[in-house]
């Protein structure tokens, strides 16, 4: 047993893309699926909190039921508050009352839980163990904070946004804090590769004036997207990752309102995981 693998899952986000992650987390919940530790990147993070709490149908369940009100996730929140998503709404009143988050079960879990969010100062990722998200919600929400259209967050004296800015699926990292052998969850579909946005990269250096090294992480995001998808497929070659990505593209809004097509998506995400079941029990059994 001493010389037992850590097995690990990385979640990469994608707002309402990041439904597809949802369905596969549940697949994982009923057949009994786990892991020494899971690492999110914004919607990604916010699937993985509730996996590790064994709250299975719990974010398919809030999605459907308020992505159509204005407190959610819309253009009335961000010109109200400045967020794009409600921080009162999503990261209160929900998780305390509507869709109660189980507490005292994340934090019974064994499974170690990581979140990925960007530093602005320094314009690294930094990933940050939670234990328990009582106090450390913020470090979720800063996670899951869209840049341009989200305030950031200040916590422990760091300026922090979402995480895809800096390390949008963090496989080396996880494997270099001792996960080796994991199964990553993409939101793209096999064939996907980031484009340059010259606009976006405008934006930043207007929008984040003050953070050199932050528009510097958008000016490279690009690059690091890609490499980061030649390292999980040398990685996957290797048999140290296991990929379920999507068998098509999604198409999907970041702020989609369909209930239709957000259920079609997290649909994919179960369609998927049930068909990945078998040689990915054989990976994880290879430990």
């Amino acid at each position: 047993m001493s010389g037992r693998i850590k097995q690990g899952l990385v979640l990469e986000g994608g707002a309402h893309r990041a439904i597809y992650t949802a369905g596969v987390l549940d697949v994982f919940l009923e057949r009994g699926i786990t892991f020494d530790g899971v690492i999110g990147v914004s919607a990604g993070a916010i699937h993985g909190c509730s996996f590790v709490s064994g709250q299975r149908g719990r974010n398919i369940g809030y999605t459907l039921k308020y992505a159509q009100d204005k407190r959610y996730m819309s253009l009335y929140s961000w010109l109200t508050t400045g967020n794009l998503v409600g921080e009162e709404f999503c990261y209160h009143e929900l998780p305390e009352k509507l869709f109660p988050f189980d507490h005292e079960n994340f934090e019974k879990s064994p499974t170690k839980f990581y979140v990925t969010c960007s530093n602005m100062e320094t314009g690294k990722a930094e990933y940050i163990h939670c234990d328990e998200l009582r106090t450390k919600m913020p470090y979720l929400r800063a996670s899951a904070s869209i840049p341009f259209l989200s305030h950031h967050s200040e916590v422990d004296g760091k300026k922090l946004l979402d995480g895809g800015v800096t390390d949008s699926i963090p496989l080396e990292a996880f494997q270099q804090m001792g996960y080796k052998r994991c199964v990553v969850v993409q939101t793209h579909a096999a064939g996907y590769a980031e484009k340059n946005y010259p606009a976006v990269n405008l934006l930043a250096k207007l929008k984040y004036k003050q953070y050199p090294e932050f528009i510097k992480a958008f000016e490279t995001l690009k690059e690091n997207y890609n490499r980061e998808l030649a390292y999980i497929e040398n990685a996957r070659q290797k048999g140290e990752a296991f990929v379920i990505r999507p068998s098509r593209h999604i198409k999907i809004s970041h702020t989609e309102k369909n209930p239709r097509v957000i259920r079609a998506v997290y649909q994919m995400g179960r369609a998927d995981a049930v068909k990945a079941l078998p040689k990915l029990r054989e990976f994880m059994q290879q430990n």
